[in-house]
């Protein structure tokens, strides 16, 4: 699964974050297309409020690269009715119970709760809210691990799976290392303070000269100065070991296999009796991925707690099709083919990953889904690569050289960051000017994560949904355009990029030609005035 938390604790040791500028700029008139202001900017904090939901705001208006979802409920959608969009969230899961996507929940309605009997006929029994195609499997190999278990066949494919993972095995037993260190240095202080969270004030009240604590002071000083003011010492550092950890006993474990509990044949298309209908799985914690998508793009609008939803009438149908590790490319094709047979309209793929040895399979599922005029919304994945080398293609894609499209269905999504500038473009982003569409927040996103609780995450896994959502208010609002249609709105309404830009894991600077293929962020608003101007050809 290629939705990795891309500032990990090794990175906030060694780099800082953007500063949190902002822009300041004149406000455009009323319902015209928001462009690119004439910018001065100015370092200023964004206040709590602002963080939470700063990829709602506007250019303009906040002076925040945000999507301007607020002022297209303000000024374009007061008063106007649209129509109930299905969007299929393929992913490790969504807990349904969470308080804040109430009422936002696809129910079948041709299936009976709880009877044992397939009522639809669809092949799936029970499929009350969704399907499960992981059963009870949480952990999973990565491809790469998977494709080196087998026997060598000398092919290219073979050799550079290797290598691959060769070089992230070396790098996952550098990153144990590095996270048991950090975990010394954090008991040492918690040691110290006689407390199990703190913030960085609290640091300056550590007055003993031994050098092991002085030295874990200046660490975590450093770390909480790189990390941002939402980086909680007890959870991250938690989260930045099972992340390690998980690597090394399942990732790249080549003695674990996770598809046991499911008891398919992953490499038999046709074999598609397995699964369950508990759509967040076994364990609900380990649906925090799907959760946190389905909230970024349903999570009940002005209820005054927790996040707001871009989309304010979709029902979110969950898929869970992506385990702690790769997806298979059979559980993708079924996935997508499941979302399009239960209405789907638009369908979010926060997910990837660098080698598909069925690959033929995802395309005949994103054809059929074309066919049925619906949009598929994929992240670009989190490796700061350039997508469109041969060497770094992100699966799945829509184009088998990697170059010419077989379908216009799909959307790949790039991420930003919340500071307008030269570095708006999120380090951990991938990019390409043929293979990425467009970019949307992706950087420090507040949603809903199981058992009603919320959290920061970060990922093209994010500005996906992001985009997925500002998708669904299109087709809600002007039904009658096309899949294709909606995908060029949202590439040709986005506000530009600046005319260069920091790209990929070496920060170049390039110009935003190069980022993708429309050097542009995701802009509600624009997307809206563009659909209507559309539907009334």
């Amino acid at each position: 699964m290629n939705y990795i938390k891309p500032f990990t604790l090794s990175a906030w040791v060694l780099l800082a974050l953007a500063s949190t500028a902002t822009v300041q700029a004149q406000v455009a008139p009323s319902k015209a297309i928001i462009t690119v202001p004439s910018v001065t900017v100015k370092k200023a904090p964004l206040s709590e409020n602002e963080l939470q939901r700063w990829s709602h705001l506007d250019l303009v208006k906040d002076t925040i690269p945000g999507m301007s979802v607020d002022r297209a409920y303000a000024e374009l959608l007061q008063g106007k009715t649209g129509k109930k969009v299905i969007v299929g969230i393929v992913d490790s899961g969504v807990d349904i119970e969470h308080d804040d996507l109430k009422g936002m929940i696809w129910t079948n309605p041709k299936e009976i709760a709880g009877n044992g009997i397939d009522d639809d006929k669809n092949g799936f029994i029970d499929d009350v809210h969704g399907w499960n195609f992981l059963g009870t499997a949480v952990a999973e190999n990565l491809e790469m691990t998977r494709i080196i278990k087998k026997v060598d066949d000398g092919s290219a494919e073979y050799k550079n799976a290797l290598a691959q993972y060769n070089e992230k095995y070396e790098k996952a037993l550098k990153d144990k290392q590095q996270v048991d260190f950090l975990l010394e240095v954090h008991n040492t202080i918690k040691k110290e303070l006689n407390k199990t969270t703190y913030k960085v004030e609290d640091l300056t009240a550590i007055t003993s000269t031994d050098p092991k604590v002085a030295q874990s002071v200046n660490i975590m000083n450093q770390i909480f100065t790189n990390a941002g003011p939402t980086f909680d010492p007890e959870a991250d550092f938690e989260e930045y070991r099972e992340q390690v950890y998980d690597q090394l006993n399942y990732n790249l474990n080549k003695e674990f296999n996770g598809r046991t509990a499911v008891g398919d044949n992953p490499d038999d298309i046709k074999d598609v009796k397995y699964g369950n209908n508990i759509v967040f799985g076994p364990d609900k914690e380990k649906a925090l991925h799907g959760t946190h998508v389905a909230g970024i793009i349903a999570q009940v609008r002005g209820n005054n707690f927790g996040g707001d939803g871009v989309a304010n009438n979709v029902e979110i149908l969950t898929v869970r099709a992506v385990p702690d590790g790769d997806e298979y490319d059979k559980d993708i094709a079924l996935a997508i083919r499941y979302a399009v047979d239960n209405g789907a309209k638009i369908i979010n793929g926060s997910f990837g990953k660098s080698f598909s040895p069925n690959k033929k399979w995802v395309y005949e599922a994103i054809k059929y889904a074309a066919k049925k005029d619906v949009l598929i919304v994929h992240a670009a994945g989190n490796d700061g690569y350039n997508i469109d080398e041969t060497k770094n293609i992100n699966y799945p894609n829509d184009s088998e050289d990697n170059i010419k499209e077989f379908a216009d269905n799909v959307i790949t999504i790039g991420a930003i960051n919340k500071v307008y500038g030269e570095n708006v473009i999120a380090e951990f982003s991938n990019f390409g000017k043929i293979n990425v569409d467009v970019f949307a927040p992706g950087e420090e996103i507040y949603a809903t994560i199981p058992n009603n609780k919320y959290k920061y995450l970060q990922g093209t896994s994010m500005a996906a949904p992001n985009a997925a959502g500002v998708a669904a208010l299109v087709r809600s609002y002007y039904p009658k355009l096309k899949a294709s249609q909606v995908k060029r709105i949202l590439m040709d309404s986005g506000v530009a990029l600046p005319a260069t830009v920091a790209l990929g894991e070496n920060h170049e600077s390039k110009s935003a030609k190069e980022s993708s293929v429309t050097g542009k962020m995701v802009n509600a608003y624009n997307a809206l005035l563009m659909a209507e101007k559309l539907s009334k050809k």
